[in-house]
């Protein structure tokens, strides 16, 4: 059974910071891209950064250059995002998805975790 468990949201205050993990199950996760996206209420979801499955390449949003970073432990089957200096603009309900580079349309998503900056 398929799984991707994404943890470590919560209430932080502008300029603090947070790290984003994702865990994954029941799929080969270093054959796998790993992504992070986020969707505010009332806007469209979309991609916040991602990591080649070996972790060598990774992309980055305009937003959010310079203040995340991801990561990967493939022996953990684990996916991190680190967020620091957070803005209120980050405040979202945060996604990862697994896609397979071989097969786009084999793809997971995570339940999501939301993140919230405010004073």
């Amino acid at each position: 059974q398929v799984q991707l468990v994404e943890s470590g949201g919560g209430l932080v205050q502008p300029g603090g910071f947070l790290r984003l993990s994702c865990t994954a199950s029941g799929f080969t996760f270093s054959s796998y891209t790993m992504s992070w996206y986020r969707q505010a209420p009332g806007k469209e979801r979309e991609l916040v950064a991602s990591i080649s499955n070996g972790g060598s390449r990774r992309n980055y949003a305009d937003p959010v250059k310079g203040r995340f970073t991801i990561s990967r432990d493939n022996a953990q089957n684990t996916v991190y995002l680190q967020m620091n200096s957070l803005k209120p603009e980050d405040t979202a309900v945060y996604y990862c998805k697994a896609v397979a580079p071989t097969n786009y349309d084999r793809n997971y998503w995570g339940k999501g975790t939301l993140v919230t900056v405010s004073s």
